[in-house]
């Protein structure tokens, strides 16, 4: 019989549709994200920590949603991993999981100022359930 964490990980995995053994955790994908300052977990964590089952960190960590969903994670990569679509997978999974959405469409209109790049917008919008 399967564990929790080893379910959590077959469904991500599964969502993401990301093979996470391509990884050889060379870091180029963090190296590239405009979000690495502000997260706790870095694209490479995500996909190791996946690969290694300890998915625990990941669901209860702000940095699913500091990730912009720009991909530039996924175009460094020299393994084709998509970092970004396992992050988009375990953000999902805590989403089903709790309920709820981290922002709502109300929320949005109080944290835009006129410095914010339009991508953070659409980026803001991807992150509701489907």
């Amino acid at each position: 019989m399967k564990d929790k964490n080893e379910l959590i990980k077959e469904q991500i995995l599964y969502q993401s549709g990301v093979n996470v053994r391509k990884c050889m955790r060379c870091g180029k994908c963090s190296g590239t994200c405009p979000g690495y300052d502000e997260m706790e977990y870095h694209p490479h964590q995500f996909v190791y920590l996946v690969e290694t089952g300890d998915i625990e960190p990941l669901l209860k960590s702000e940095s699913l949603y500091k990730c912009l969903s720009c991909f530039a994670c996924v175009d460094r990569c020299p393994r084709g991993v998509e970092p970004a679509k396992i992050i988009e997978a375990v953000r999902l999974t805590v989403i089903r999981q709790q309920g709820k959405n981290k922002l709502t469409p109300d929320d949005i209109p109080a944290v835009i100022d006129d410095d914010i790049p339009q991508q953070a917008l659409v980026s803001a919008y991807r992150k509701f359930t489907r």
